[in-house]
């Protein structure tokens, strides 16, 4: 069953490039994954938004994962829940275009 994850960032000033080029670089190579967007939300904003084949396979990619945010984890600012990202997942309940 595919399943989606986001994941909130704000980027420090100046370090935007960084931060995406982390991106750029790393998660092409993420198995597993279908497709992935990563979208400005506001002045240093960013959100992530990726498909996977399923659960199974978002989860097995987790190293993976962690190894690029780890890769640009300096260009990132704290966010009001006291880590450097927000990050939500699961299954698709309802396709609708």
């Amino acid at each position: 069953m595919t399943a989606f994850n986001a994941v909130r960032f704000k980027v420090k000033p100046g370090r935007e490039e960084a931060f995406l080029e982390a991106h750029r670089t790393t998660v092409a190579a993420w198995p597993g994954l279908r497709h992935a967007n990563m979208i400005r939300t506001g002045e240093g904003t960013y959100c992530i938004i990726a498909e996977w084949e399923s659960l199974d396979t978002m989860a097995a990619a987790r190293p993976q994962m962690i190894a690029t945010l780890d890769s640009f984890r300096d260009t990132l600012e704290t966010l009001e829940g006291g880590g450097v990202t927000d990050a939500v997942s699961g299954p698709v309940v309802l396709a609708l275009k």
